[in-house]
């Protein structure tokens, strides 16, 4: 991983929203570090994108996620490693994203040098959930999803409070559009795990 200077964690980020802005893979490590506050990803083609904090609705949402996770893995006996929305992974494809919630097996974990486990992750979660915001372009989360499949995801779920559904991503499948759903099982990637999503939507 690439070093920070002390200068670059002082600078804030600031450039019109408007910009398309191209940046290699040291200079996106360097401004995330200097912008904690902000959730800063980095497409295949090296463009840079700022996603401002979460509203209170999808911050409550997202931490109740992440506990439902946790709890399954301490609580029923489930393995792997689990991640929240601030944990970056550098995909195959070169691009830099952060998942809103996302597991790796504890082999692959378990493979990574401690350096490696200190800076962006270097692979793709085997199983990563998207939680649409109000503000959020449902096309682009769409993108995102397609992306983690390509890169090595064995199971996805883009979840849209707004509409009350839910796209299920597969490994070499259609994905699959769930109107209302209770629960999502997370099938044979996480083994007895089940998401509440009545604790979600309300």
């Amino acid at each position: 991983m690439s070093q920070v200077s002390p200068q670059a964690q002082t600078l804030p980020l600031e450039f019109p929203l408007d910009v398309t802005l191209r940046v290699t893979q040291a200079q996106f490590e360097t401004i995330a570090f200097a912008n904690r506050d902000l959730r800063i990803e980095r497409s295949a083609a090296g463009e840079l994108i700022v996603n401002p904090p979460t509203g209170g609705e999808t911050g409550h949402r997202n931490i109740k996620i992440a506990y439902f996770l946790v709890k399954w893995i301490e609580e029923q006996g489930g393995h792997g490693i689990p991640f929240d929305s601030s944990t970056g992974f550098k995909l195959p494809n070169g691009a830099d994203r952060s998942p809103d919630a996302s597991w790796i097996t504890s082999e692959r974990w378990e493979a990574l040098s401690p350096e490696q486990r200190q800076g962006f992750i270097p692979l793709c979660p085997d199983f990563v959930i998207e939680l649409r915001s109000r503000s959020d372009s449902l096309s682009k989360l769409q993108n995102k999803m397609q992306e983690y499949m390509k890169n090595g995801a064995n199971l996805g779920w883009l979840i849209n409070p707004q509409s009350k559904q839910v796209e299920v991503y597969r490994t070499g499948q259609e994905k699959e559009i769930l109107d209302n759903p209770k629960t999502l099982s997370g099938e044979n990637v996480l083994p007895g795990f089940s998401l509440d999503l009545q604790q979600v939507w309300s």
